[in-house]
């Protein structure tokens, strides 16, 4: 920790390296440094605790959708807590936001997905989904259908079985995962295809790779097939056009229910408050959402379904029975106060059509990193985007992990008042969906000033050679 930090900023570091463990941590340099204490947030600004001004391009972790410091949303959240900070909606218990929030969410859910079973995360959400389409199984008489399709470099969260789902290897180190039920079929990486496929030839593939995956475990034993629109830590992935209108007519063909991903996608990122179906021709079976639903002011989530799978999941399996499932804090009225509030202010603010108006002028102003020679590719939509870093253009390889590429770059970036998302190689970007042209053009200029000073720290050390 610098020197000359006042007493009671050192107290909270220290407390923070004794006692918090962190997610996706890592130990070996968190016991050198500890945390950078964050304290104050503004607009699409996070101040730390030593006064320094960052712009935020990573919205707290692909979430804080309508910026920070929003008093009307502190209102909101304050009236509530006021009003009725707690009840339990287990059985036929409800309050006023839980029942109207559900209601909000069924209007923007694309064809007949009209109920909403929260949670308080996207993990929980993901999980959640899992065991109902278990469930909907057994009560339509197919109880063989348990097994579930997700992808390789997936993220649906790490909870035991959303761990299981996801599909990054470098996250299954030293854990064990699900493995009976739960199979991966390739990732729709266009940046690197398999054998030099073009993307229509990788489409094709894709397709057929998932139609043959079901054959081979059996279409009477695969229940859901699970994918996020634009694939998220797994590299910021944009599929082939056509990929998942096309898988799921694949799984529609076996009877596979289809579950989609929004947990990051979800409420204005991609400049809707559900993309599947506007951006992408994708009608699923059940939606997840977490993240951007509250713009990270509390945590909540919904698992959101059609009314074929409510009608088959109400029905009693046996006299008396109950579906004896949920959780303590599902439908906390804060929380679904704090994501009405959410939805009003991205309504009449237009977030969705900002960034769509925006969002294109982020994604050209970025590619013009492209001329960096550490620079491979830039890619993702709108306000969902990744710079993918290599040791050489031409053959796509990339550096060793020592090199710590993209931790260098967010490094580099923090200290010129920029925050981006180090994965591996790769940096990443998911600002706030407010973000102006300025903003926009002081973090793409403060980040090719970082990837260039970390180019000449490379260079330096004989890690890369240009």
């Amino acid at each position: 920790m610098a020197t000359n930090v006042p007493q009671d900023i050192q107290e909270i570091w220290q407390m923070d390296l004794d006692h918090v463990i962190h997610p996706f941590q890592d130990f070996e340099s968190f016991k050198e440094t500890g945390s950078d204490i964050m304290s104050k947030s503004e607009g699409s600004h996070i101040f730390d605790a030593y006064g320094n001004k960052l712009l935020d391009g990573c919205a707290g972790l692909w979430c804080v959708n309508i910026g920070y410091g929003r008093k009307e949303m502190a209102a909101a959240i304050a009236e509530q807590v006021v009003d009725l900070a707690y009840y339990s909606t287990f059985g036929q218990l409800t309050t006023p936001p839980t029942a109207k929030f559900a209601a909000k969410l069924a209007e923007y859910a694309p064809g007949k997905l009209n109920h909403i079973m929260y949670s308080t995360g996207g993990s929980m959400a993901n999980d959640t989904a899992i065991r109902m389409v278990h469930y909907y199984w057994n009560a339509k008489g197919q109880p063989n259908r348990k097994k579930i399709i997700s992808r390789v470099d997936a993220y649906h969260g790490m909870t035991y079985l959303a761990a299981g789902l996801t599909g990054i290897e470098f996250d299954r180190i030293g854990f064990d995962q699900e493995e009976e039920i739960i199979h991966h079929v390739s990732v729709p990486n266009v940046y690197r295809p398999r054998d030099g496929m073009s993307p229509e030839e990788l489409c094709d593939f894709l397709v057929q790779e998932l139609d043959d995956k079901i054959q081979e475990l059996g279409p009477e034993n695969v229940a859901a097939f699970i994918a996020e629109p634009i694939m998220g830590a797994g590299g910021v992935l944009v599929p082939p056009e056509g990929y998942h209108k096309r898988t799921q007519d694949v799984c529609r063909k076996y009877g596979v229910l289809t579950i989609s991903d929004e947990v990051v996608t979800g409420f204005g990122r991609l400049g809707h408050i559900f993309a599947s179906e506007p951006v992408f021709g994708l009608t699923p079976d059940i939606i997840t959402s977490a993240k951007g639903i509250s713009s990270g002011y509390l945590p909540l989530a919904a698992t959101i379904v059609t009314d074929e799978i409510y009608d088959t999941i109400s029905a009693p399996r046996e006299d008396g029975g109950i579906y004896s499932t949920g959780f303590t804090y599902a439908g906390h009225p804060v929380c679904c106060a704090a994501g009405l509030k959410n939805l009003e202010i991205i309504e009449n603010e237009d977030i969705c059509g900002h960034v769509l108006k925006v969002g294109p002028y982020f994604e050209e102003q970025l590619k013009t990193l492209m001329d960096l020679p550490l620079v491979g590719d830039v890619r993702g939509k709108c306000f969902m985007m990744c710079v993918e870093n290599v040791g050489n253009k031409e053959t796509k390889e990339i550096l060793p992990p020592e090199a710590r590429v993209g931790d260098r770059i967010a490094k580099h970036a923090q200290e010129r008042g920029a925050l981006v998302r180090p994965i591996g190689h790769l940096n990443v970007l998911s600002p706030p969906l407010i973000m102006t042209t300025d903003e926009i053009d002081f973090l793409v200029s403060t980040l090719r000033a970082s990837i260039e000073a970390t180019q000449d720290d490379l260079t330096r050390e004989g890690i890369w050679k240009g």
